[in-house]
């Protein structure tokens, strides 16, 4: 995981890894201690539901004697922040359909994802269903004239779930492995956004219902606990698959992936750190932890 951007990513995690150094040096581990890394996790946006699940957790194991210093508090921290998310393994579906809301990365991650899996030698087509921003169009058309893969597009105003409908007739007819579907995201609208998602999903799946789907939220990473209700309220109207976590590259902290893993159940996909089609890596637990801790 992470190849050329873990470095990237280790700067970003440093402010968080130099106060955690700090307390995985004491040779006794107190409340005092405890209490820091309470105040640290919750900072890091990690939340206080699972931050209190954490920390209990830690307490339990320093009155049964399992840790007793600095590191053995590191490495019971590190099977815990582990144990709290998802491993999955990378399956490629035939659908994608990414949803999120405005200005969460969604349109940079369709196109970070079509260029992933077109290097996986897969035929790509993207549908550009946010017909709401015009913006949106000409940002995915662009990306798809850039990586070298197929696109349908709308017109301003029309319905999203036409072109859905064009675009996976599309899909079947012209023999595509893989189509990317990017959404709208007017979450003030909320319930008029949530029945349009669920409208495009139902299209969809009516066309290919023997492929597998799969609906990504991209979450961007610098709004703290408001992704996690964002998270919710994708998850109650269209069952989620997974997170791509973005905008990890500014003053994100991250530490969001567990409350949403931990609270919602819904495991992360992707990690997106920039701009750059290749700064898209698929999220590893394991290693995510130890950019954190290490």
């Amino acid at each position: 995981m992470f190849s050329g951007l873990k470095q990237k990513f280790q700067k970003i995690c440093n402010q968080f890894t130099n106060k955690a150094k700090e307390l995985f040096g004491y040779s006794v581990i107190d409340e005092k201690v405890l209490k820091e890394l309470e105040r640290l996790l919750i900072t890091a946006d990690t939340g206080v539901k699972t931050t209190r699940l954490i920390i209990n957790q830690l307490k339990n194991e320093v009155k049964q004697g399992s840790i007793k210093e600095g590191k053995e508090l590191k490495d019971a921290l590190a099977n815990q922040l582990e144990n709290l998310l998802e491993t999955v393994k990378e399956d490629a579906a035939s659908i994608y359909l990414l949803v999120g809301i405005n200005g969460s990365g969604k349109t940079t991650c369709a196109g970070k994802l079509a260029y992933r899996l077109k290097k996986q030698g897969k035929r790509v087509l993207m549908i550009a269903a946010d017909t709401f921003r015009a913006a949106a169009q000409e940002q995915l058309n662009t990306w798809a004239e850039k990586i070298g893969v197929a696109i349908e597009l709308g017109n301003p105003g029309q319905d999203p779930a036409a072109v859905v409908f064009k675009g996976m007739q599309r899909f079947k007819d012209e023999d595509f492995d893989v189509v990317i579907i990017d959404t709208a995201g007017r979450l003030q609208t909320k319930s008029n956004l949530m029945r349009e998602l669920e409208k495009i999903k139902r299209v969809a799946e009516k066309q290919v219902p023997n492929m597998k789907f799969c609906t990504l939220l991209t979450v961007d990473a610098m709004l703290g606990q408001n992704s996690l209700e964002q998270a919710r309220i994708f998850n109650e109207s269209t069952k989620l698959d997974g997170v791509i976590l973005t905008k990890m590259d500014g003053t994100g902290k991250g530490g969001i992936v567990f409350a949403i893993s931990q609270e919602l159940g819904v495991p992360i996909y992707y990690l997106s750190l920039g701009e750059q089609l290749d700064e898209f890596e698929w999220f590893v637990p394991r290693d995510f932890v130890s950019a954190i801790l290490d």
